[in-house]
């Protein structure tokens, strides 16, 4: 197993803090439409006076999805980003800062215990007048850890063995372990109204209640603007600046960048690179980077010729990053030098860094014996624009490449279960849309059947057994310089083992009026946040 770190360092400082938690288009999907010119622009976020009475205007790129706004199942980037503004945790996660925070807890909790008690906070109300009570709470989290419901969420808390009522608004948490993240993790689980939810689970799902700054008018299933109201009962630490706001369903490019121009948008999200220029003479354009990552993925089944690590590491030495990244993403990504990218606060350089090496490629190459790869990748506009640089680089190197290209759902619904179908998947996602601690970005992809076992075949490996042993003692660890130790070791381990790994993580372009907008910030995920932020009109 080699364990050689290239001559080549790409660390860029990139000089914006912008891992934000929370959004979530499909996995896979958060990404400008095009790809072409580069250059953006960072700018202060508009200062001007504000107007506590105005509506905030705004284009989403995308469709209200298929399963609603829950928040026990919902994953899609509209109704994640409407739920920011309409519901609470017992914890929240700033979308723009990364902050953690109390939102319907009156504190932090703390990170060292098996058993909390968490008070709520006084006089907390849902949009419907009714009181925030300790069983709200306990009915969440039930109904979100209910094997029966599968809610992605339970994955996310593990640690959590009971949550019981104390006293009307107290609750006992009870963990099989203490952990350092759980503030980080507590914000996965939205408190809902118990009676509504078991009223009328459905009509809940269509048209949530929740205790957030904002209540939804109409969720935009008809009419395509999703709207909101100012929630005035609302006392927690982040109260609406804005008397209303219209969100516009609008996922083509050309009609969501015309929105903005012409004024009946003040700001936008997922512009597409090729419109950076153009926006650029009218407005505030953004490119924040963000973990949103495109990965290799490879088949690690016994018989396939990436179950030998010298052809996954062969794989990323052949590939140019610094043109894929140039050309095909214009300049608007960073090549990977870990598993997180570098302005993640959890970051540390991975023991391997790829980087074109193409003696090492080769050297590796010829050591296996391998001559043809079967290369599968998603169709999304920007990944489009880097698969044929992969495949340039490999066939650079006398390596045929069987290409093929197919819908993201295609993709997985090809593999799933089946270890013949593919060699290497070229895919993007995104997992910190619920949650930017390393141990929930790691576990997405390393832990869990779906991807180790029925994608990538590599569960029951030395070096699965391996990653898992360590991530168990990171979640577990409570001091923040053992865990971050922990931390480092995990990303060593996945850097010399790569059975998924990053080619770069991706920046998002955010679009707006800053004369227009006070205290706007944009974020690294598809959605849009406007939390704190008021308009001058």
């Amino acid at each position: 197993m080699s364990t050689t770190i290239t001559r080549r360092n790409f660390l860029r400082a990139t000089g914006i803090l912008g891992a934000a938690a929370g959004i979530g288009a499909t996995l896979a999907a958060c990404a400008p439409d095009n790809s072409g010119t580069s250059g953006s622009t960072s700018t202060a976020a508009g200062t001007g006076t504000a107007n506590e009475e105005g509506t905030i205007t705004a284009a989403i790129s995308y469709e209200l999805g298929t399963n609603g706004y829950d928040p026990m199942t919902t994953t899609s980037a509209l109704t994640v980003a409407a739920n920011w503004h309409t519901l609470e945790g017992l914890t929240e996660i700033d979308p723009a800062t990364s902050e953690v925070y109390a939102a319907l807890a009156s504190a932090l909790p703390s990170a060292d215990a098996t058993s909390l008690d968490i008070k709520l906070r006084d006089g907390a109300t849902f949009h419907n007048g009714d009181a925030v009570t300790a069983d709200d709470v306990v009915f969440s989290f039930e109904r979100v850890l209910d094997p029966a419901n599968n809610s992605l969420y339970a994955s996310f808390i593990p640690f959590i063995k009971s949550v019981t009522k104390k006293d009307d608004t107290t609750v006992t948490i009870d963990l099989d372990y203490a952990t350092g993240i759980i503030s980080e993790r507590l914000a996965v689980v939205k408190i809902v109204p118990k009676s509504v939810v078991e009223a009328d689970a459905s009509g809940f799902d269509a048209n949530p209640i929740g205790s957030g700054p904002y209540k939804m008018i109409d969720n935009g299933g008809a009419s395509k603007l999703v709207t909101f109201e100012r929630n005035d009962a609302y006392n927690g630490p982040r109260p609406a600046r804005a008397a209303n706001m219209e969100w516009q369903i609008i996922p083509d490019a050309s009609t969501r960048t015309n929105s903005l121009q012409s004024g009946s948008t003040m700001a936008i999200d997922s512009v597409p690179y090729l419109s950076i220029p153009q926006l650029e003479a009218s407005s505030t354009v953004e490119s924040v980077q963000g973990f949103g990552l495109l990965f290799a993925m490879f088949n690690c089944s016994e018989g396939n010729p990436f179950n030998d690590v010298r052809n996954r590491q062969a794989f990323l030495y052949a590939l140019d990053m610094d043109k894929i990244v140039s050309t095909g993403m214009s300049d608007q990504a960073s090549p990977a030098t870990c598993f997180v990218q570098e302005d993640h606060p959890n970051y540390n350089q991975a023991s391997t860094v790829y980087a074109l090496d193409v003696a090492r490629a080769q050297e590796l190459f010829a050591e296996t014996g391998l001559t043809r790869i079967n290369l599968l990748c998603t169709d999304h506009d920007w990944v489009k624009n880097c698969t044929p640089l992969i495949q340039e680089s490999l066939t650079a190197l006398g390596i045929e490449v069987e290409f093929t290209e197919r819908k993201s759902a295609d993709v997985y619904n090809t593999i799933d279960g089946n270890p013949g179908a593919y060699d290497v998947v070229v895919a993007p996602g995104d997992p910190s849309v619920f949650g930017n601690d390393p141990d929930l970005l790691m576990r997405w992809w390393y832990a869990g059947d779906v991807w180790t076992d029925s994608r990538m075949h590599w569960k029951g490996s030395e070096s699965y057994d391996q990653v898992q042993t360590l991530l168990d003692e990171g979640i577990r660890a409570t001091d923040a310089a053992e865990q971050q130790d922990i931390w480092n070791r995990t990303f060593d381990a996945l850097s010399e083992n790569v059975p998924l790994y990053p080619l770069f993580h991706r920046k998002v372009p955010t679009a707006w009026n800053s004369n227009a907008l006070v205290d706007f910030k944009p974020i690294s995920l598809t959605g849009l946040s406007f939390s704190g932020v008021a308009t001058t009109e």
